[in-house]
């Protein structure tokens, strides 16, 4: 079986959303399944010398005109978060748990995380909105926020982050195919190219 794509990610990234809607559909049309992969993008930025793009001057004014006008041009359903960034450690930690608890859930948590933060505007670092997708999704809501602070749950997150950083990932998304980096949302057409061609 061809090796799964490797999707790097952090929950707070909006280009990581974008992404999130088309990674899965290209790696069907190739015969692929993906692995998500939350991180926390924080430590990677620290290792670069970086600040979140929005933070940034000019790139940041930049962004917020890209990002909505991406998301039109794609179809996709967006608005930018009214308080941003968001500490998104406590999805991701819960991501983690889903994947061995119960693994079928894992991804349609991840996404329900992406649509709550960048269409609805909530906040995914309140636990109550992390109850309320688990309850969603037919998840125990007290068995999974206890989760969230299980030293083992912890040490996956921190474990995802290490290797990311070990691998090269500096920001978010970050897909790997076979080995091969791809840096940001806008790379998605040049991974779709890489399978077809098998990597030319």
């Amino acid at each position: 079986m061809p090796a799964p794509l490797e999707f790097f990610f952090d929950f707070s990234s909006p280009y990581a959303y974008l992404a999130s809607h088309r990674i899965e559909p290209l790696a069907e049309r190739h015969g692929r399944d993906v692995r998500w992969r939350p991180m926390m993008l924080g430590p990677a930025l620290a290792a670069t010398g970086g600040k979140p793009l929005v933070h940034l001057p000019l790139k940041g004014d930049y962004a917020r005109r890209d990002l909505p006008r991406t998301a039109r041009f794609l179809g996709i359903p967006f608005q930018m978060p009214g308080r941003f960034p968001q500490v998104t450690l406590a999805a991701a930690r819960l991501f983690y748990w889903l994947e061995e608890q119960a693994p079928d859930r894992a991804v349609p948590f991840a996404q329900a995380v992406f649509e709550t933060l960048f269409v609805h505007d909530q906040d995914v670092a309140d636990r109550a909105v992390l109850g309320r997708l688990a309850i969603a999704l037919e998840i125990d809501e007290a068995a999974a926020l206890a989760a969230i602070d299980q030293p083992d749950v912890k040490e996956k997150l921190k474990t995802a982050t290490a290797e990311a950083i070990g691998r090269g990932v500096f920001g978010s998304p970050f897909i790997f195919v076979d080995g091969e980096p791809f840096w940001g949302s806008d790379r998605l057409d040049q991974v779709d190219h890489w399978l077809t061609t098998g990597g030319c």
